[in-house]
């Protein structure tokens, strides 16, 4: 069985709304990237050193990054000559699957839980990338999953951060921990894990500052936050999710190089992904970072934050090739 049939056969068994989301919030990216690569195979038909060049352009374009670019191509370049292939149409699949394997990983992509008590999230990422944004819609995600959830509005330095963050704690319907602008966030979360086993909350999902007025260091701070929660909930945070603007490219991989290294992080969240024809940013980070994409940003709305799914992304992008394979392999409809 082809490689794009057996994607479209593990596709029909998920949730036909995640599908859509994830075709509609890719659309820019598989305008600006596959359909160049289909018009570059349908194009040149003959692959050479030219077809090489031109499609190592067009992935470091969608912001594959560079050094991801020249291993996929050498892969690519093995398989023509081990598969004998002549026509450049036949790379179509044996690209998409190339894809889906780096985007996979050995990473489990789901969100770690505390199995016996408060699950902790930690929030980390620079200002502008929709960290606030993300807590809201990740509040409203466990909320429709029945569980309690509590915000700790822990990014008490910049203009308008807690009041932003409550906003988005009512229309999720969850309450917000927070004391007055400027105060110390470490205070903040240590009033908030008590607030979240007074109440019996399930999940406290934390805000954290950006960047810091004063003169101390972002990690120092942060390391007082991870003491403070782990004198209380010994275990947490049960995760630290950094969140990158997909639009921003090779400058959110430099953040996350810069930032995660040093904050413990234990999986990426990526914004925006429906504002970018830059997705290939996803396969950068993903091969560059030994770090899981955990969620992906594909809209405004309140259900457009979802799991990160290799085969999802992937069928999003490719979507117009495998409607095609099934026209030729079926001509009479």
């Amino acid at each position: 069985m082809s490689f794009f049939r057996k994607l479209k056969e593990s596709i029909a068994g998920k949730t036909e709304s995640v599908t859509k989301q994830f075709r509609e919030g890719l659309e820019k990216t598989r305008k600006g990237f596959v359909e160049k690569v289909s018009d570059l195979m349908i194009r040149r038909k003959k692959i050479d050193e030219e077809f090489y060049e031109e499609l190592e352009e067009i992935l470091i374009g969608a912001d594959v990054g560079v050094n991801t670019v020249m291993t996929l191509v050498d892969e690519l370049r093995k398989e023509v000559k081990k598969q004998r292939i002549e026509n450049a149409a036949e790379l179509q699949p044996i690209l998409s699957r190339k894809l889906m394997e780096l985007l996979r990983g050995d990473d489990d992509v789901r969100l770690n839980e505390n199995p016996d008590g408060i699950t902790v999230i930690l929030f980390v990422g620079v200002n502008g990338v929709g960290k606030t944004t993300t807590i809201g819609k990740l509040a409203h995600r466990y909320k429709q999953e029945g569980k309690k959830v509590l915000l700790a509005a822990g990014d008490t330095f910049r203009a308008g951060a807690i009041e932003q963050l409550e906003v988005w704690g009512q229309r999720a319907g969850v309450d917000v921990i927070k004391q007055s602008a400027g105060s110390d966030p470490a205070a903040v979360m240590f009033d908030a894990v008590h607030a979240a086993q007074q109440r019996g909350v399930d999940v406290l999902i934390c805000d954290t500052a950006g960047r810091l007025q004063n003169k101390s260091n972002l990690m120092e701070e942060l390391a007082k936050i991870f003491r403070v929660i782990q004198r209380e909930i010994p275990g947490a945070p049960h995760e630290v999710l950094m969140v990158l603007d997909a639009t921003t490219g090779q400058n959110a991989l430099a953040q996350a190089k810069l930032f995660g290294e040093k904050s413990g992080v234990t999986g990426l969240v990526l914004t925006k992904l429906d504002g970018t024809a830059k997705g290939g940013i996803v396969v950068a980070i993903r091969q560059e970072l030994n770090l899981p994409v955990k969620l992906v940003g594909l809209g405004e709305k309140m259900e457009d934050l979802q799991p990160f799914d290799s085969e999802q992304f992937v069928h999003a992008l490719f979507a117009g090739a495998i409607i095609e394979e099934k026209e030729d392999a079926n001509p009479e409809g």
